[in-house]
């Protein structure tokens, strides 16, 4: 019996990434993404409906995340299924939680430099890698090759071409005059 987890979401963030890490040192980050959906009823009435879903990003994505989005920010995510169970401490009741766990996350709006604006960039304008900077001269040795002298010959001259096909043979088959009744139907 085949089985199947796959969520794709494309939404909002409800509020800033927020980045903690376990005490093994992985990072986590939980995200709120909104998801709207718009639809006209029967009656001709326009209505919106939005849907709050909770995402779960691990590891490099979940730094990367707290890094360069932040409320607001459209994002895709592509993910799976997750249900949480754990019972209440002050009611012993047992609850659930249902969530997305982030297999990859695509930023979809332009962030600017980060949620913090550390360099100054105008918000909505896509971040834009900073320019590396050439090694300095005198850490930098070139190597040079000596120089051959390779002597070419020069490529011989295009050999004459048919421009015309041969004529085809004026009698490729035999064609008896009077057929032979060899066949039974």
């Amino acid at each position: 019996m085949a089985n199947l987890n796959k969520v794709l979401l494309i939404g909002n963030l409800t509020r800033d990434p927020e980045l903690r890490y376990t005490p093994q040192g992985s990072a986590i980050c939980d995200l709120g993404l909104a998801i709207n959906r718009q639809y006209t009823t029967n009656d001709g009435a326009k209505k919106e409906e939005v849907c709050f879903v909770d995402i779960t990003a691990w590891g490099r994505q979940a730094e990367t995340c707290n890094r360069f989005v932040k409320k607001g920010s459209q994002i895709f995510v592509e993910g799976r299924l997750k249900l949480d169970s754990w019972q209440d401490k002050e009611t012993g009741k047992n609850r659930s939680k249902l969530n997305v766990v982030a297999e990859r996350i695509q930023f979809l709006s332009g962030t600017g430099a980060g949620k913090h604006q550390e360099d100054g960039q105008d918000e909505q304008q896509p971040y834009q890698k900073p320019a590396v900077q050439p090694p300095q001269q005198a850490q930098r040795q070139e190597y040079s090759r000596p120089q051959q002298q390779v002597q070419r010959t020069p490529a011989p001259p295009p050999q004459p071409q048919a421009q015309n096909p041969p004529p085809p043979p004026e009698e490729i088959f035999e064609v008896d005059s009077e057929p032979d009744d060899d066949i039974p139907f």
